[in-house]
């Protein structure tokens, strides 16, 4: 393989913030009055633009309430604002992000139980249904989409069928899903899903945002435990004015419209997605040719983010691996979340199957300059056995 890429700067290989577009960049060039009337039609047309890629239409059942901050500040926002604190949530985790779920309930002084299944396995909803049929003051179900921890992809239809079936509501985390794979906003198990501006859509970072009902967020009104952070006055706030409650990120909302438009262009979701396995395959391809072993199963591998093994070699270092491929034109994700030795690279954004290939052309060039691996040596099996390192004080972006 070998090879720099020849584009200037970096090209992100991570699951948010990712790779950009120029026209997405320039957007966010333009200054905003926050309650001028240009920017509450630049917030009405992304609102209307992200329904539509839900699948929905605005002015029926589904409506968009974005949020300002992080992906994890709507996460936050969105258990606040639904759960009860006469319910409880079940949060069904197998990675960092179903954990960071479950804390979030645990500060908002709500009834929490959390099924943990190991990371490399996806949520079995049988498990789902017994807890609560076994618990029936559970009034939600928390879930991650795909666990970008690792890239697993958890099997939602399923899932939404039996939290649906025994009476309680699913609250989703379509973080790294949104814009690519099907989110069941419609289905009468889900009740909200939030995601951001820099995840599949491909906007800049900064803006988060819930897709729910307008009858669910009417019945949440006045159950948010946090002023800032509450969705339902959020949507009542923008529907009655127009106008965020609060100093909105102006730039990063008209890089948002920017990219919806670009999004709309390109064919929506279902061609996003084709586009996204495309950069998976030759992700997948080019590492399997480098002998890096995947961490899940084909089966269970999302076309977000994927997880290798480290090298099972004494002059692997990841820090010096990382500086390597960064010279070289990428950025990956700066650690791992796994209990064992692995890494990441995501494959959304911006970016092709070339990209991809030149991506592990530069994996490769540096495997060889910190003495992992020889030019033109033949594939072999390069995992390290788990070593169930502590994860517990690991941080993660959102």
């Amino acid at each position: 393989m070998g090879g720099v890429i020849n584009e200037p700067g970096h090209v992100l290989l991570t699951p948010g913030p990712l790779t950009t577009s120029d026209r997405v960049r320039a957007a966010a060039t333009r200054d905003f009055g926050s309650w001028d009337q240009d920017f509450n039609d630049v917030t009405a047309e992304v609102r209307a633009a992200i329904v539509r890629a839900a699948g929905g239409m605005l002015g029926r059942e589904l409506t968009c309430v974005p949020m300002q901050g992080s992906g994890t500040f709507s996460v936050e926002a969105m258990v606040r604002t639904f759960v009860p604190q006469s319910g409880g949530l079940l949060v069904a985790s197998n990675g960092a992000y179903g954990e960071r779920m479950a804390r979030i309930a645990q500060v908002a002084g709500l009834r929490v139980r959390v099924i943990a299944t190991p990371w490399d396995q996806p949520i079995d909803p049988g498990q789902i249904a017994r807890e609560l049929r076994e618990h029936p003051g559970i009034t939600h179900v928390g879930l991650i989409h795909c666990e970008t921890s690792t890239g697993l992809l958890n099997p939602l239809p399923d899932i939404a069928d039996a939290v649906h079936a025994c009476g309680a509501r699913l609250l989703l985390d379509a973080m790294s899903t949104f814009g690519a794979l099907d989110t069941l906003p419609d289905h009468p198990g889900v009740e909200a899903a939030v995601a951001a501006s820099g995840k599949c859509l491909e906007g800049l970072p900064g803006v988060g945002f819930a897709i729910a009902r307008r009858e669910s967020l009417a019945a949440a009104d006045g159950r948010c435990s946090s002023l800032s952070l509450d969705l339902a006055d959020q949507h009542a706030y923008m529907e009655r004015t127009g106008q965020w409650r609060y100093t909105p990120p102006t730039h990063v909302v008209a890089a948002l419209r920017e990219a919806m438009l670009a999004f709309e262009e390109e064919g929506g979701r279902a061609v996003r997605l084709v586009r996204y396995q495309e950069n998976s395959r030759a992700l997948a391809d080019g590492a399997a040719s480098l002998g890096l072993a995947p961490y899940l199963p084909d089966a269970l591998q999302a076309p977000i983010i994927h997880t290798f093994y480290a090298p099972a070699s004494p002059r692997w270092d990841f820090s010096a691996f990382y500086q390597e491929v960064k010279a070289r034109g990428f950025i990956l994700y700066p650690g791992k979340l796994t209990a064992e030795d692995t890494f990441r690279v995501g494959c959304i954004g911006q970016v092709t199957p070339q990209t991809m290939a030149q991506a592990c052309g530069a994996i490769e060039d540096a495997l060889v300059e910190i003495g992992v691996r020889r030019r033109g040596a033949v594939a072999g099996p390069t995992t390290l056995a788990p070593s169930r390192l502590s994860i517990r004080d690991r941080k993660i972006p959102r």
